[in-house]
């Protein structure tokens, strides 16, 4: 009697068993469409940054809501984490960025926004790193490990090529926080973790998104004091491999170059000429960074007609003539 109603009972649950079995294979199809490759073409492939800033943050309340019924999906877990870094970059701190004095109330909230959003993003970024490696009884997990205990380095040299979305995005969110609030103690105290991540980030795939690891440390390199990591040498090094692997057709890379180079050094002719060759890059080169070099040559517009907040010896009276 027992064995028939236990019977009973299993055959009861197959129904529920197999909606359950059969909604998580459909979210797992709908979550590796909406993040499988390409899928970010959408974005950054668009001419209008109006309508993608306008979408991006529906985009990102989706994929946050796929999230909680997926949680564990590294496709959803990078998209989204890495959609909260680009949007804080791209429509909240590069339009702060480029408000006018009389504008400071609302170019610093824009920018603890913006600090909050990488935040965020970096979360959700470090999220997918601890899934796959989530340490165990002797070893902590990827997000608890670091530089000074001697347990990051031990997970890094484990990583593959397909981690290096994930490190790219993780150091991109965190250093620009902390780029916003340098007196973030918190962000501070891992600069050490996040050097060492894009460091085994470039070794694993050094053409990671035709040359975004050299772009990102021509400002890595050129912003940091020499204490945490900056070295002017290096700026250059990577600034000549950018161009070389987007073939001068990336505006991200002369904009990097005029601002964390050229300014620190007060170098107005070096800054101008960076700067009309962003403006010169045909956006349409290269269909699917399209967004990002458009949104880029407004950046190096604004930063051509206010060159004299840039350089001192410049005078605004004869400027505006």
């Amino acid at each position: 009697m027992k064995t028939r109603k236990g019977l009973f009972l299993l055959l009861a649950a197959l129904p529920m068993l197999s909606a359950c079995s059969i909604n998580k294979m459909v979210m797992n199809k709908v979550s590796d469409a909406l993040t499988g490759s390409g899928s970010s073409d959408v974005f950054t492939g668009d001419a209008d940054p109006q309508l993608v800033g306008d979408a991006i943050p529906f985009a990102i309340k989706m994929y946050e809501s796929l999230l909680s019924q997926n949680p564990n999906h590294q496709g959803l877990l990078l998209t989204t984490g890495s959609l909260f870094v680009m949007y804080a970059n791209a429509f909240v701190q590069g339009p702060a960025d480029m408000m006018g004095l009389d504008q400071f109330d609302q170019r610093e909230a824009a920018k603890v926004r913006a600090k909050n959003l990488y935040i965020r993003g970096t979360e959700i970024l470090y999220r997918g790193l601890d899934n796959k490696y989530p340490g165990d009884k002797k070893t902590p997990k990827f997000s608890e490990a670091t530089v000074e205990a001697g347990t990051l380095d031990p997970i890094l040299k484990k990583m593959k090529k397909d981690d290096v979305a994930f490190l790219y995005w993780a150091v991109a969110g965190g250093l620009s926080s902390y780029a916003i609030d340098v007196f973030d103690f918190a962000l501070g105290v891992r600069i050490p973790e996040m050097a060492a991540m894009i460091a085994r980030a470039y070794e694993l795939d050094p053409d990671f998104n035709n040359g975004a690891l050299d772009e990102f440390y021509i400002l890595f390199y050129s912003s940091l004091p020499e204490m945490l990591g900056g070295n002017k040498e290096l700026a250059e090094v990577h600034y000549k491999k950018a161009l070389e692997k987007t073939k001068g057709q990336s505006a991200g890379t002369y904009v990097s170059y005029a601002q964390s180079v050229c300014v620190p050094a007060q170098d107005y002719e070096t800054f101008k000429i960076n700067l009309e060759k962003a403006l010169a890059v045909d956006v349409d080169a290269d269909p699917s960074n399209r967004l990002v070099n458009i949104i880029n040559q407004r950046k190096a517009r604004y930063m051509l007609d206010e060159a004299y907040n840039y350089f001192s010896f410049l005078e605004y009276d004869d400027w505006d003539e």
